[in-house]
C-alpha cells in the first residue's frame, strides 16, 4: 500500500467521533455556505482467511479506473465510493458485504461519523455471519448467506440519500436502513428535524392509509395491513424515510413491516400539500 493511502488511513482512524449523529438542522437552514473540497478514497483492511477482502488504490490500474468511474457521482464534489467490500464463498456459507463511504465533505466530523457508522456495522454483520457459519458447522452443518450494500437514493446539488440494506439469501429477512444529508449546509437531516412539532407523525400516517387503501382498490396483486390485529397504525416519530430528487418526502418500512412478505419492502411519496403546515421550512420538501 503507498505511503498516501497509509497516511489516508491513519487520518482516519485518529479522526475524532461524537456521541450523537442527531445534527441540529432547523438553525442552520437559514444558513447556506460554498465548498469547495478535494476528493480521497479510504481504505481499512480485516484479517480473515476466508474473506477476499477487495482493498484497491486509486492508481493501481486502468481497470480499476474504469470501474472507479462507475461509482454513484455525488454533485460536483461529494461522492459515495465502496469503501471496502467483504466476501465469503463456501459451499454452504456466502456473503457480500459492500460498505459505503463519503468523501469529500467539508464537515469532517459527519463524513468520519457516518463512515465509522458503516464501517462498524459492517463488521458486526460479518462478525455475526462467521459466528453463525461456525456454529451451522459445528452442529451437523446448515445453509447461512448475507448480502448487504447500499443504494444512492438521491443525488442532486443538495441532498444526498443513501440506502443501505442487508438481506439474508437463506430467509428472506431484509433490513435497510437510510441517512439524508443536506450537502450545502453539510448535515445530518433527522425526520423530526424538518417539522415544527410532532403532528407530522399523525399527518404522514393518516395519509399512508389512504394510499394504501387507493393501491388496494386499483391493483388486486397489492395487499397492505390496514385492518385486523397487524393493521399499520402510525409511524415511528424516526422513520425510515429519504428526500427524493424531486424533493419529496418518501416514507420507508421493511419487509413486513406494513405489509405482508410479498410486497417486500414497501415506500410512500408524501404528497408536500398534506405536510405543509407542518414543516419548519421548504428548503428540502418542495
Amino acid at each position: 500500500m503507498s505511503e498516501q493511502l497509509e497516511q489516508l488511513k491513519r487520518k482516519y482512524k485518529n479522526t475524532p467521533i461524537p456521541n450523537e449523529l442527531d445534527f441540529v438542522v432547523k438553525k442552520a437552514l437559514k444558513q447556506k455556505k460554498k465548498r469547495h473540497v478535494i476528493m480521497i478514497k479510504r481504505f481499512t483492511g480485516v484479517g480473515a482467511a476466508a474473506v477476499i477482502l477487495l482493498i484497491t488504490g486509486i492508481n493501481t490500474s486502468p481497470a480499476f479506473a474504469k470501474t472507479l468511474s462507475d461509482v454513484p457521482l455525488v454533485g460536483s464534489f461529494v461522492k459515495v465510493l465502496t469503501f471496502t467490500e467483504f466476501k465469503v464463498d463456501d459451499e454452504t456459507a456466502k456473503t457480500e458485504i459492500k460498505v459505503p463511504a463519503i468523501t469529500n465533505m467539508e464537515n469532517k466530523t459527519l463524513e468520519a461519523t457516518l463512515n465509522n457508522k458503516y464501517l462498524e456495522e459492517s463488521k458486526k454483520l460479518y462478525n455475526d455471519f462467521m459466528v453463525e457459519m461456525e456454529e451451522l458447522k459445528n452442529n451437523g452443518g446448515g445453509h447461512v448467506g448475507v448480502k448487504s450494500g447500499y443504494d444512492v437514493k438521491t443525488d442532486n446539488e443538495q441532498i444526498l440519500a443513501i440506502g443501505r440494506y442487508v438481506v439474508s439469501t437463506v430467509n428472506g429477512y431484509s433490513q435497510y436502513t437510510y441517512d439524508t444529508i443536506d450537502k450545502k449546509n453539510q448535515l445530518l437531516i433527522t425526520l423530526p428535524s424538518l417539522f415544527k412539532d410532532d403532528s407530522y407523525i399523525n399527518l404522514i400516517s393518516e395519509n399512508i392509509k389512504e394510499q394504501m387503501k387507493q393501491q388496494m382498490q386499483a391493483d388486486s396483486d397489492k395487499t397492505y395491513w390496514v385492518e385486523g390485529p397487524m393493521s399499520f397504525e402510525t409511524i415511528a416519530k424516526d422513520q425510515g424515510f429519504y428526500i427524493n430528487n424531486e424533493g419529496k418526502l418518501v416514507i420507508c418500512f421493511d419487509k413486513y413491516e406494513a405489509a405482508p412478505g410479498y410486497m417486500g419492502p414497501v415506500e410512500f411519496i408524501i404528497p408536500t400539500d398534506v405536510i405543509a403546515d407542518a414543516l419548519v421550512s421548504r428548503e428540502y420538501i418542495k
